[in-house]
């Protein structure tokens, strides 16, 4: 007789899956708990794989959840942007071929929100999770064929939109830390010679703070200009650090007075420069940082 595993047994393995299927470390976590309910309530006998059947149960409820989802962020204010979590957490546990940090940054998680929902189910489960195409055909109730053409398509449309030229970790983090200083400092010419011509900076802050950017701003010289003026930020003074977020350096900035985070900016890089700034600043969405302080 098949036994039902202890809770946390598989615990990293489903959040992992259903963070990167969701872009949410709250919501990742919602459904885990859901997904052990539903599956506690299957008869042993009917068990054959507990990891299988309970990522099973998993995909298919973010594949619900992601259904509306997409229609909250359609009335968002201002740029959605995925919950950041610290590279140490559940999130970064897969099988990939890709490297951990790949798999969970900021920037892919953005590049997975452009598939749609079963597209990503596949590409995650596939590419990252290693299950063939026969399994995931079961979860997802589509035909072997059918997940591999889904798999290819959100595939190619990931590889054209990937940097070419991504960094090292160790050339990433001197980068962020070059960033900071210029921005610190109020060095234009220094933050403008980091910047790709047609950078892109998106901010989320839920539209929680006056003066808070909504939409994208592009362009070199409009990037630099905003970022270097020291925008109003939420709750200052602040403190800036680098720290470990998804896998990748990021600039932390915390209260001065009581430590909280308030803002996450990532950078992504391509060919030794920014070609994309990533602003989180919605405190519902720094919970998960902001649990763990001492990190």
């Amino acid at each position: 007789m098949t036994m039902k595993p202890d809770v946390e047994i598989h615990r990293r393995f489903l959040f992992a899956i259903a963070y990167r299927m969701l872009g949410s470390g709250a919501d990742a976590e919602d459904v885990v708990q859901d997904a052990y309910i539903r599956y506690l309530a299957v008869p042993e006998t009917e068990v054959e794989s507990p990891k299988a059947l309970l990522a099973t149960i998993v995909t298919r409820l973010c594949l619900n959840l992601l259904g509306s989802a997409r229609r909250r962020r359609e009335t968002y204010v201002g740029t959605w942007l995925p919950e950041p979590v610290w590279s140490e957490a559940d999130a970064l546990d897969a099988s990939s071929p890709l490297d951990r940090w790949q798999s969970v940054s900021v920037a892919f998680l953005v590049l997975l929100e452009q598939l749609s929902p079963l597209e990503r189910a596949v590409f995650v489960l596939h590419e990252l999770f290693d299950h063939d195409y026969a399994e995931i055909g079961r979860i997802v109730a589509r035909t072997p064929a059918a997940c591999r053409q889904l798999g290819s398509r959100a595939r190619e449309h990931l590889e054209r939109q990937r940097p070419r030229f991504p960094p090292t970790p160790e050339a990433h983090r001197a980068l962020v830390a070059r960033f900071a200083r210029s921005v610190g400092s109020g060095d234009l010419r220094g933050l403008i010679e980091l910047l790709a011509q047609d950078v892109v900076l998106d901010a989320d802050s839920g539209g929680r703070f006056p003066g808070a950017v909504l939409a994208p701003l592009r362009g070199r010289e409009a990037v630099a200009g905003f970022v270097a003026s020291t925008p109003r930020l939420p709750a200052g003074p602040f403190d800036a650090a680098i720290g470990d977020v998804n896998g990748e350096p990021a600039l932390v900035l915390r209260g001065r007075t009581d430590g909280a985070i308030r803002v996450v900016i990532t950078l992504e890089i391509d060919g030794g420069v920014v070609r994309a700034i990533r602003a989180m600043a919605n405190p519902d969405k720094l919970r998960w940082l902001n649990a763990s302080r001492d990190r």
